[in-house]
């Protein structure tokens, strides 16, 4: 029973997935940084869906990375 709850390891998982996390919003506001329109503004008041896609796939390929980095 003791190999199915080992604190160390959840610990581990908990501490990683706020680094992941961290990773990815500071990779984000990078991201918005360097673009020349506002992400948000244009996302969310103009309603423009192919910027929302695009910002799903940076965040999809961001966590794909930090994932398989904390992985192994």
């Amino acid at each position: 029973m003791e190999n199915y709850f080992n604190i160390k390891y959840i610990l581990a998982s908990v501490v990683y997935s706020f680094i992941g996390i961290a990773i990815l919003m500071v990779s984000f506001w990078v991201i918005e940084k360097i673009t020349p329109e506002n992400l948000w503004k244009e996302i969310l008041v103009n309603k423009n869906n192919a910027l929302a896609i695009m910002a799903a796939g940076f965040m999809l390929a961001i966590a794909i990375i930090i994932a398989s980095a904390i992985h192994g």
